[in-house]
């Protein structure tokens, strides 16, 4: 991985030296539009690349910046921390941090703020639920796109496929967060700092 980033980190350094000789004929409120443009670009091609993902122009980079800070985080049951975190309170944790909302912190809970989405019809930062050696839901995780999703596995947060042979035989349901659920945090969320 360390050999890896410092290839990509002298690839981006050799593309910035080149766009910068490039540049100097180009005014500079262009040079700095097509800069942060070929930045965003360059940002969504290697996380797409990491991830197993085709980010499109729509993606939500931060989503997958926060999924990619957290990859390699150890798994800690209770756990809410660099130190060692659990599948909900990284689902927690992503939805405060990515979407500005306060979700529940048990997975089942979670999943009673959410409308179920068929398996074919998930969108990314959609939730998809599992039952894991339970009749009831015992794991959450995020959806990213192309059948992947990010969790808190009992190896760590990772990024895997729900095409997994082990996933595709807990799989319970998607879910995307109910829009009244959504107003409902919204509105405590701005009673909140209201209050401050």
């Amino acid at each position: 991985m360390k050999k890896f980033f410092i290839a990509f980190s002298l690839c981006f350094s050799v593309l910035i030296a080149d766009i910068q000789a490039q540049s100097k004929s180009i005014p500079k409120e262009e040079t700095e539009k097509v800069s942060d443009d070929q930045d965003k670009s360059l940002v969504k091609e290697y996380l797409s690349q990491i991830m197993g993902v085709a980010l499109s122009t729509t993606s939500n980079v931060k989503l997958f910046q926060f999924v990619y800070d957290w990859i390699g985080t150890p798994y800690r049951f209770g756990g809410s921390s660099r130190k060692g975190i659990d599948c909900s309170a990284f689902t927690k944790e992503l939805y405060s941090k990515v979407f500005n909302l306060t979700i529940r912190r048990n997975s089942r809970d979670i999943f009673s703020m959410v409308s179920p989405v068929k398996k074919d019809e998930l969108k990314e930062g959609d939730l998809v639920f599992f039952k894991i050696h339970s009749r009831s839901i015992s794991h959450v995780g995020i959806y990213l796109g192309n059948n992947r999703f990010a969790h808190a596995s009992s190896k760590g947060v990772a990024i895997n496929s729900l095409n997994d042979d082990y996933y595709t035989r807990y799989f319970y349901r998607g879910g995307r967060l109910l829009d009244s659920f959504k107003e409902e945090l919204e509105k405590e969320e701005l009673a909140e700092k209201n209050t401050k």
